[in-house]
């Protein structure tokens, strides 16, 4: 039996990573995605929420787990059994990170190899930067995402602008009170 890791941050999960997924759960017995917990960058979704999302997005596919992790994903890839990690591309950039991270990751485990899979043109452009900005300016991003990624994002972005609204009256009631 052959076990695979997807490893994203998936902040949150849209159609290019389900993609990815689903093609994944058609080459290995078992696909896990590991929903990193402590990325270097700022996130819109909490570790639960990203699970959450991401498992709602893929619980069509019965050979594929969520799981969220810390650390390096070699470990996770050997604490998951996995012997391959999967990696969508996009473009070149994509190509040259993953080749980096690849050879180090193959330094730590060589037992675990490394499959990049080019993502569907019809995603050849979509990040989830790129996804949330959008939907943060309430653009059309209605075939980038499940609609429950979609309401998501409406309750997160309709949050920001009502604490935002308030934060300004208050500031404004401050300044001329």
């Amino acid at each position: 039996m052959t076990r695979a890791l997807y490893p994203g941050t998936f902040d949150p999960m849209h159609n290019g990573h389900i993609d990815i997924a689903t093609r994944a759960s058609t080459l290995f017995d078992e696909v896990v995605i590991a929903v990193y917990d402590m990325p270097p960058k700022r996130l819109l979704f909490t570790t639960d929420e990203r699970v959450a999302l991401a498992r709602e997005s893929l619980a069509h596919l019965p050979n594929v787990t969520v799981v969220s992790y810390r650390g390096l994903t070699v470990d996770c890839a050997q604490v998951h059994d996995a012997q391959v990690i999967v990696r969508g591309l996009r473009n070149v950039a994509d190509f040259e990170y993953e080749h980096q991270i690849g050879w180090a990751n193959n330094q730590l485990a060589p037992n675990v190899d490394l499959l990049c899979l080019f993502c569907d043109d019809a995603y050849a452009y979509l990040s989830a930067t790129i996804l949330k900005e959008v939907a943060s300016l309430d653009g059309d991003y209605s075939h980038w995402a499940p609609a429950h990624v979609q309401e998501a994002l409406r309750t997160k972005f309709t949050h920001a602008a009502e604490t935002n609204r308030v934060s300004h009256s208050d500031t404004k009631l401050s300044h001329h009170g």
